[in-house]
């Protein structure tokens, strides 16, 4: 069983923050492959990141240019840089129910 314990969380090294007319926009998350492995996530996957004050759905890219136990950020409202966030797989199996919708 996957827990907090086991999972700790992860750092929130880098905010990026983007315009209307930039290229890339949304929610996304960089994550070391270490971490990713040991949420069990795989590379374009949706994913709960969880902050402080909400949680959101984002894009999760492995990235091994990211430090382990960090996190990259784009376009996630509700987290900031220097704040610890917990990265959680979706489960799409769970059905159309309020109780698995973070």
């Amino acid at each position: 069983m996957i827990t907090e314990s086991t999972q700790p969380g992860l750092l929130v090294a880098r905010y990026i923050s983007t315009r209307a007319g930039d290229p890339e926009r949304g929610p996304l998350v960089r994550v070391h492959p270490s971490d990713a492995l040991n949420r069990l996530v795989e590379n374009g996957e949706l994913v709960w990141i969880y902050g402080s004050r909400r949680h959101d759905l984002a894009v999760l890219v492995v990235d091994d240019t990211v430090g382990p136990g960090t996190i990259v950020a784009r376009d996630i409202a509700g987290i900031a840089p220097a704040e610890f966030v917990r990265v959680v797989k979706h489960d799409f199996d769970a059905g159309r129910d309020s109780r698995n919708l973070g």
